[in-house]
């Protein structure tokens, strides 16, 4: 069956087909085709009917297009299976830093079965990345959750963040039941990425890979947990550049050519103070009733800026300022584009600050159980853009010189650190602080040391308020050398105001010298800890979901709005190991190609050199003073 078509300027798209002409119109704003047929004519005949040549085919278009549109009885339904959401939140610290959290949100309304068929309609992809669907299809992955983070966010100063990551490179995977060898997919799958991400995830094996048992619970909809499925691995001291990012934003639908992609500017958002990115793949319910499921891809970004150290010393801030760049248009194939300014502690400062131009919405709303007061600025809605420049650059301006808040003390933190000296045992020390003031929760802390530390695990204490504290519950896997590092997971409860302390000595093993990296003396990166636990709420947050939120606060869903989910992650070690002196080879090389050239060399010169008499001739010295005694009137010598 052949196929023509044929474009005309009214923006009306012709397609031919034999025995069928089909006329849909285009709609150049928005990008998409509106689903609506302005002639069908089909005609069916038992033989073979020859095409119609060009001129007909045009008499017919024109004449369609002169009879206008079809009733709607007639129309022809073409509903889109996938949206795209964008957002930016930009939170002021207390610190006087600036806080920028991007998250774009691409939905597909596609089956997630095993059966054939259901894979065979993901077949046309639109907004959805193709390169990161085929590898989710390729590799039968149910959940995939990456990320890339330089820097380490200071809840101290900073407060809470939306969404936490572990400095360096971060990869847990759950895969299909289908799968029957699940190490060796997921090798396959680390390489994969590797070459997508541009990041070093060859290196991830069995030596930093775990399979934890109670932590990293599924965040979308799995009937099957059962953990036998689910990976995890991180490299503490992959390094972050552009290389991870370009790729990273060749997977939104509009690239960086429009909307909030336009900002992402990566000689800006290298030069800050923290950098995160991540990439999230999970199945979601599609309606209420979760009658059909959805992929979801989540990708967040989020930077420190600190105002201070840009060049102007000042809290002043603007869009164009951070990132050099206004946003001039919105992505076309974004459903929602929203930009969100923190301005809850406006009140606290006696509102010596305001937002130009000023938000038409304002929107309260609760945030890791603390109300929240945002301006809205709809990116959709064209009258925001200034009409001369027909660009928005969304700034703050302080009334007044100097105006601080005071900083909030997190409810629930935790701090990590190495004690102990010499170069043979040390202690892994692990504070968990509780500011709750009258709600005790459990949390549930996952450690993941490397083999050449050996856990000394009748060493462990946890102590609370000088009294021992005995876990709940409690998972160890012991590591084995050079294959599978160890594995801790306990749930302890904490109480109210209250500071718990976890000790655990180790003993330091000497590696052989072709295990050390090419900088030794710099030392051995220990991932972070990882803590889960479910906070109590100071507030009764709201549980509407159709009421507009940030999407951060829809990644961690809550059925109970007394309690927030929260993950966050301690510093990472850096532990010295017995360090052979890499130096004294290339001393003792030097030395004896020394002692060989000296030696040898004199001893091979006695062997092969001929020696003979020759009778000695005057040289410069008696010619010159054959000369002088001429002048002189003597005889010469």
């Amino acid at each position: 069956m052949g196929l023509s078509v044929i474009s005309f300027p009214q923006c009306v798209i012709w397609v031919f087909v034999p025995r069928c002409l089909l006329g849909v119109l285009f709609d150049p704003e928005v990008g998409t085709v509106s689903g609506r047929a302005l002639a069908v004519s089909i005609e069916m005949r038992p033989r073979p009917v020859p095409a119609p040549a060009p001129g007909i085919l045009l008499l017919a278009a024109a004449g369609a297009l002169l009879a206008g549109p079809v009733r709607p009885a007639e129309s022809l339904q073409c509903p889109q299976r996938d949206r795209f959401q964008e957002e930016l939140v930009l939170k002021p610290l207390t610190s006087g830093d600036l806080a920028a959290d991007f998250q774009f949100r691409t939905r597909w309304d596609v089956e997630l079965g095993r059966e054939e068929r259901s894979r065979n309609r993901v077949s046309h992809y639109r907004l959805f990345p193709k390169s990161l669907g085929q590898v989710i299809s390729k590799f039968s992955v149910r959940e995939l959750h990456l990320s890339f983070t330089h820097g380490f966010w200071r809840r101290g100063g900073w407060g809470q963040p939306f969404l936490q990551a572990p400095p360096g490179a971060e990869l847990w995977v759950w895969f299909q039941p289908s799968v029957s060898d699940v190490d060796t997919t997921w090798k396959e799958l680390t390489n994969v990425l590797s070459g997508l991400f541009c990041a070093s995830l060859n290196f991830i094996d069995s030596t930093n890979t775990v399979t934890p048992t109670a932590s990293f619970k599924p965040l979308g909809i799995i009937n099957e947990t059962d953990h036998k499925f689910l990976r995890y691995a991180a490299l503490p001291r992959e390094i972050v550049c552009t290389e991870n990012l370009t790729p990273w934003k060749k997977l939104l639908p509009c690239g960086s050519k429009a909307g909030l992609a336009v900002l992402l500017k990566a000689e800006r958002l290298f030069h800050t103070s923290y950098h995160s990115q991540a990439v999230h793949v999970r199945p979601v319910c599609r309606d209420e009733l979760c009658t059909s499921t959805s992929w979801e891809l989540t990708q967040s970004l989020s930077v420190v800026f600190d105002l201070y150290a840009s060049g102007s010393g000042k809290r002043e801030w603007s869009l164009f300022k951070m990132f050099t760049r206004t946003l001039t248009e919105v992505c076309p194939l974004a459903s929602q584009s929203t930009i969100y300014v923190d301005i809850t502690d406006k009140d606290k400062i006696n509102n010596t600050y305001e937002l130009m131009p000023p938000a038409p919405m304002m929107l309260n709303t609760t945030v890791h159980g603390k109300w929240r007061s945002y301006a809205v600025y709809n990116l959709l809605n064209p009258q925001l853009y200034s009409t001369s420049s027909h660009s928005l650059n969304i700034a703050l301006k302080w009334k007044l010189s100097k105006q601080f808040a005071i900083p909030e003390v997190p409810v629930f933190y935790a701090e990590r650190y190495v004690s102990g000296f010499g170069l043979q045992t040390g202690k892994i020390n692990t504070l968990i602080y509780n500011n709750h003031p009258y709600r005790a929760f459990p949390v549930l802390l996952m450690e993941i040391v490397p083999w050449y530390l050996r856990l000394y695990v009748h060493t462990l204490t946890i102590t609370t308020k000088g009294k021992e504290n005995k876990p709940s519950f409690i998972h160890y896997q012991p590591a084995k050398d050079r294959e599978c590092p160890h594995l801790l997971e306990m749930l302890i409860q904490l109480p109210a105001k209250s500071i718990t302390k976890i000790g655990i000595e180790f003993e330091r093993a000497l590696l052989k010298w072709t295990e050390y990296p090419p900088d030794p003396n710099h030392g051995f990166y220990v991932g972070s800890s990882v803590l889960s636990a479910l906070v109590p709420s100071s507030i009764n947050m709201e549980m509407n979901s159709t009421k507009l939120t940030p999407l951060f606060t829809r990644l961690f869903p809550t059925i109970d709005s007394s309690i927030y989910f929260v993950r966050l992650y301690t510093e990472a070690l850096l532990v010295n190991l017995p360090t052979p002196d890499f130096s004294m080879p290339y001393n003792v090389i030097c030395l004896t190609c020394t002692v060989v050239a000296v030696g040898y060399g004199s001893f091979y010169n006695l062997l092969t050199r001929t020696f003979q008499i020759v009778e000695p001739s005057g040289g410069v010295a008696k010619r010159i003073a054959n000369v002088i005694r001429r002048l002189r009137g003597v005889p010469p010598i």
